[in-house]
C-alpha cells in the first residue's frame, strides 16, 4: 500500500479533477456562446448554477453521508462528478445543461471537503497542514492547467468533447482512489440535527466568514480581471490569458508555503498576514497593473496570497472539532461557493456602477472586513454548550 505522501496525491488527483469540472466553464464562455445561442451573461449562469448547487449540497450530503465508509464515498462523489459530466456533453439545450452542472457540483461538494478529512487522519498532525495543502494543489493546478486547455480544446472540438474528457478523467480518479487508498472508517454517528450545533459556535462562524468575504473578493475581480486590466494598462487577449497563468503559478506556489506555514506556525500568524497582503496587493493592483511586467507581478502575488487560505483555515476548523470535521469542512467548501456565486453579482453591480478600476478597491475593502473576521476568530469564545457540541458531538445519537 502506497505510503501517507502517495495517498495524498492520489487525493490531489481527484480534487483535479473536481476542480477543472467546476471551473472550466470560465475557459468554455466562447464555444458555449457559440453552439448554444446563448448571451455570454446566460453562459456565466452556468457557473453561478455550479455554486449555489455545491453551497447548498456539501453540508446536506456530508449529513446524508455521514455514514458511509470514506473511500466508497470518495469514490461515489467522483462517479457522481463524471455522470454530471457525461450529461453535458449530450445535453441538448441549454436548460439540460443547466441541470447537468449542477449535478456535477453534488460531486464535487461530497469529494473536497471529505477529501480534506481523509488527508488529515491519513497523516501524523505534524503534516496536516501541508496533506490539507496538496489536496487543495489539485485545485489550484485546475486552474492553471485544466481551464486553459479546456479552452483550447473547445475551439477544435467543441465543448461537448471538453466536457466529456472531464468525465473521463473523473472515472480514472475514481479508479485510483479505489485501488490506491487504504479504507477509512466514518467517523461516529451523529444525529442529523446535531450535526449542526457546531455551526453555533462562534469562532467557526467568523472563520466561515472571513472564507466568504476573502472569495468575494478573490473572485469578484478574477471573473472580470480582462475588463480591469483592459482599464489599467490596454491589456487584451492572449496576454490576458498569459497573466492568468502568473496568477495560477503564484496560487500553486501559495498553497504549498500556506500548507508549510501552518505546520510551523499555526493558523493564526498564517491568516492574519495573508488576509492583510491581500487587501494591500489589491488595493494597489490599478497601480501595479499599469503595464504587461506589472500586472504578471501584482497577479503572481495576488494568486500567491489568496490561495495561501486555505489551509491554515481547514487546519483551524479541524483543531476546533477534530471529530466532526468533514461536517466543518463541508460548511467552509460551501463558504467559498458562497462567495464565488455572489461575485458574480456583486463584481457586475461595481463594475457597471463604479468601472472596472473600482473592483479592486471595493475587493480590498472586503478582503479588509476578512481580515477583521479572523482576529475575532480567536477572540471570540464559544457560547455555552457551544464548545463541548463542537467537542463532543460525534459521540452523540
Amino acid at each position: 500500500m502506497p505510503g501517507s505522501s502517495s495517498r495524498t496525491g492520489v487525493l490531489a488527483l481527484g480534487t483535479f479533477a473536481v476542480g477543472t469540472s467546476g471551473y472550466v466553464v470560465a475557459g468554455l464562455l466562447p464555444a458555449l456562446t457559440g453552439e448554444l445561442k446563448v448571451s455570454a451573461a446566460a453562459a456565466a449562469q452556468l457557473v453561478t448554477a455550479f455554486a449555489i448547487a455545491y453551497a447548498v449540497g456539501s453540508p446536506l450530503f456530508a449529513a446524508l453521508t455521514g455514514r458511509w465508509e470514506r473511500r466508497r464515498l470518495l469514490v461515489a462523489a467522483l462517479g457522481v462528478t463524471a455522470l454530471g459530466n457525461v450529461l453535458a456533453a449530450l445535453a441538448p439545450g441549454y436548460a439540460l445543461l443547466f441541470g447537468a452542472r449542477m449535478i456535477t457540483a453534488i460531486g464535487a461538494a461530497v469529494f473536497t471537503p471529505a477529501a480534506s478529512a481523509v488527508a488529515a487522519e491519513l497523516n501524523p498532525p505534524e503534516r496536516r497542514g501541508r496533506a490539507v495543502a496538496l489536496v487543495f494543489g489539485g485545485l489550484t493546478i485546475a486552474t492553471i492547467l485544466g481551464v486553459p486547455l479546456g479552452s483550447l480544446l473547445s475551439q477544435f472540438l467543441g465543448y461537448r468533447a471538453v466536457f466529456a474528457l472531464v468525465a473521463v478523467f473523473s472515472l480514472l480518479g475514481a479508479v485510483a482512489v479505489r485501488l490506491l487508498l487504504p479504507s477509512v472508517a466514518a467517523p461516529p454517528p451523529v444525529r442529523f440535527a446535531d450535526r449542526f450545533t457546531v455551526a453555533r459556535d462562534p469562532r467557526v462562524l467568523a472563520l466561515l466568514s472571513a472564507t466568504v468575504l476573502g472569495c468575494l473578493a478573490a473572485f469578484s475581480v478574477y471573473t472580470f480581471i480582462a475588463p480591469v486590466l483592459a482599464a489599467t494598462a490596454d491589456i487584451h487577449g492572449t496576454t490576458v490569458s498569459v497573466l492568468l497563468f502568473c496568477y495560477g503559478v503564484g496560487g500553486a506556489i501559495g498553497n504549498v508555503l500556506g500548507g508549510r506555514a501552518t505546520d510551523r506556525w499555526g493558523s493564526r500568524g498564517p491568516l492574519l498576514a495573508v488576509f492583510g497582503g491581500i487587501t494591500v496587493v489589491l488595493a494597489l493592483l490599478p497601480v501595479l497593473a499599469t503595464s504587461i511586467a506589472g500586472a504578471a507581478i501584482a497577479l503572481f502575488l495576488w494568486g500567491l496570497a489568496t490561495w495561501t487560505i486555505n489551509p491554515p483555515v481547514q487546519h483551524r476548523l479541524i483543531e476546533l472539532a477534530p471529530r466532526t470535521s468533514g461536517l466543518l469542512l463541508s460548511l467552509n467548501a460551501s463558504a467559498i461557493y458562497l462567495g464565488v456565486g455572489l461575485s458574480g453579482v456583486v463584481g457586475g453591480l461595481v463594475l457597471s456602477s463604479g468601472g472596472p478600476t473600482l473592483l479592486p478597491e471595493v475587493a480590498a475593502v472586503l478582503t479588509a472586513l476578512g481580515l477583521v473576521a479572523v482576529v475575532l476568530a480567536w477572540r471570540l469564545r464559544a457560547r455555552p454548550g457551544a464548545a463541548q457540541a463542537t467537542e463532543e458531538v460525534a459521540v452523540a445519537g
